[in-house]
C-alpha cells in the first residue's frame, strides 16, 4: 500500500509539474494545437544509480533521434527514480512516442496521454 501511495504521489507531482511547465516552456513548433502531452514510464533497473555521464549519453541519444524525427515530437523533461524513469513528451500521437523509443532503443513500458492537469491551484478555482 505504501508503494502505491508513493507512486500516486509521484504521478500527482509529475502532472502538477507538467501543468506549471506548460505555461513556462514555450512550444518550439508550429504544431501547438495538435501536440498532446504524454507521460512515459520506462523501467530501467538501477536508473537512480546512473552517473551524470551515463545520463548525458542517454540524453544525447534521445535528442539525436528527436532531431531525425522532426518537429512533431518534443521531450520536455524526465524524472529519474530508483528503477524507473518518467518522461514527459509532447507529440502529435502515441505512435511517435513508440517510434522514438524503438529508434533510441529505450524501453517504453507504458505511455499515457495526459487528459488534464491539476495542482494546488485547482483547489482554489
Amino acid at each position: 500500500m505504501k508503494s502505491l501511495l508513493s507512486f500516486t504521489a509521484l504521478l500527482l507531482f509529475v502532472f502538477s509539474t507538467v501543468h506549471s511547465q506548460q505555461k513556462e516552456i514555450p512550444t518550439t513548433t508550429n504544431n501547438e494545437d495538435t501536440m498532446k502531452t504524454y507521460v512515459i514510464e520506462r523501467i530501467i533497473p538501477g536508473a537512480g544509480d546512473l552517473t551524470a555521464e551515463q545520463l548525458k549519453g542517454i540524453s544525447k541519444t534521445s535528442c539525436t533521434v528527436l532531431e531525425e524525427m522532426g518537429p512533431t515530437i518534443e521531450w520536455q523533461h524526465s524524472y529519474v527514480t530508483g528503477d524507473k524513469v518518467y518522461c514527459v513528451y509532447k507529440a502529435e500521437n502515441k505512435a511517435l512516442i513508440e517510434q522514438h523509443a524503438k529508434k533510441g532503443n529505450f524501453p517504453a513500458n507504458s505511455i499515457s496521454e495526459v487528459a488534464t492537469t491539476i495542482s494546488p491551484k485547482t483547489a482554489n478555482q
